[in-house]
């Protein structure tokens, strides 16, 4: 009978620490002002949307992706790492600083390209809401400035820009709130891959083709990009990718 108490007990624990984990981040992101508000404001209109495009709601797991030249910031969904990615909305990327090619340096006001994750939730952002970079990654650092290689890359609210993604305060509220949905359901390290360009599109590409036809570092650069957007394109999942001692990224 004792044994059958503890076990019951044991039980009882593993599943309200499961539960408190699985809702803790969301509570906690419902504390702030403007998350609280923007959720009031935009979730059903979210769940609807996610209705008549046939997807399961909330999502539990997102990828990101951004296209510099074409101004354009893609949300995909999922709900399970089996499924493939599907398409939920593209919103426009309201400004850009710099011109095509990776962030380098600190005050260079490039926008990075590269593979990134969503590693900082910030619902008291200068700029309405943000979410953070995990830009220098190991290949920044080992490509960058060695002192200075620059910090503090966010997709925000607003319109102004220093070499972060800025999409206006409405369209962030809804980023962030499917962001922290998936960081809520275990989705820890959201992935966020920023192109120099579109690379289906063709008068995306010929800008791509005239800015690298005298940087052959960069052109081979946009080239591994270009590998990791096309296997998407075709797989609707994402590949494994490497970082060599040279900083190159490499596809598995």
């Amino acid at each position: 009978m004792k044994l059958k108490v503890w076990s019951f007990t044991c039980l009882f624990f593993l599943l309200s620490s499961t539960i408190i984990a699985q809702t803790s981040f969301l509570d906690y992101q419902k504390r702030f002002p403007r998350v609280a508000k923007a959720l009031k404001a935009k979730e059903d209109t979210l769940k609807k949307q996610f209705e008549q495009a046939k997807l399961q709601w909330p999502p539990k797991q997102l990828y990101i992706r951004s296209f510099k030249f074409d101004s354009q910031l893609e949300v995909w969904v999922r709900n399970s790492s089996k499924e493939k990615y599907q398409l939920f909305k593209t919103y426009k990327v309201c400004a850009l600083s710099g011109n095509l090619g990776p962030k380098r340096m600190e005050g260079d006001y490039q926008v990075p390209e590269g593979f990134y994750y969503i590693n900082n939730f910030n619902p008291n952002s200068e700029y309405h809401l943000s979410l953070g970079i995990n830009y220098p990654n190991a290949s920044d650092l080992l490509l960058s400035d060695s002192a200075k290689p620059g910090s503090d890359i966010y997709i925000h609210g607003s319109c102004t820009t220093v070499g972060c993604i800025p999409v206006m305060d409405k369209p962030m509220e809804e980023i962030y709130i499917l962001s922290s949905y998936a960081k809520h359901f275990g989705n820890d390290f959201i992935p966020i891959h920023i192109f120099p360009i579109k690379f289906n599109n063709t008068k995306s590409a010929q800008k791509l083709k005239l800015v690298t036809e005298d940087d052959r570092e960069y052109k081979l650069f946009t080239e591994k990009l270009k590998e990791v957007f096309e296997y998407f394109e075709l797989h609707k999942q994402l590949p494994i990718i490497s970082i060599n001692d040279n900083g190159d990224y490499v596809i598995l």
